[in-house]
C-alpha cells in the first residue's frame, strides 16, 4: 500500500467556517434553566402523586376509619391504680 502524496489529510476533516466557541455565561444559564425545569416538573409529579393518593384513600374509607379515635381516651387509665 503505498500513500498518495499529493492526498491532502486535513481536507477530510470537516469543521464549519463560522464555528465559534460557546460563551461559558450562557452555557451556564442553560444548565441552569434545564436544572430547574428539572426540579419543577419533580415537584409537580410528587405533589399530583400525593393529591391521587390521598383521594385514592378518601374513596376507600371503611365505617371503621370514623370512628379510629374513639378508644384512644381509656390508654391513659392504665397505671393510675384503680
Amino acid at each position: 500500500m503505498s500513500a498518495d502524496p499529493e492526498f491532502d489529510y486535513q481536507s477530510e476533516l470537516f469543521v464549519p467556517e463560522s464555528a465559534e466557541p460557546e460563551k461559558t455565561g450562557s452555557t451556564a444559564l442553560r444548565v441552569i434553566t434545564w436544572f430547574s425545569v428539572g426540579i419543577a416538573v419533580a415537584a409537580v409529579g410528587i405533589y399530583v402523586g400525593a393529591e391521587i393518593r390521598n383521594r385514592y384513600r378518601f374513596k376507600k374509607r371503611t365505617p371503621y376509619d370514623f370512628y379510629s379515635k374513639a378508644g384512644s381516651q381509656q390508654a391513659s387509665e392504665f397505671g393510675v391504680g384503680i
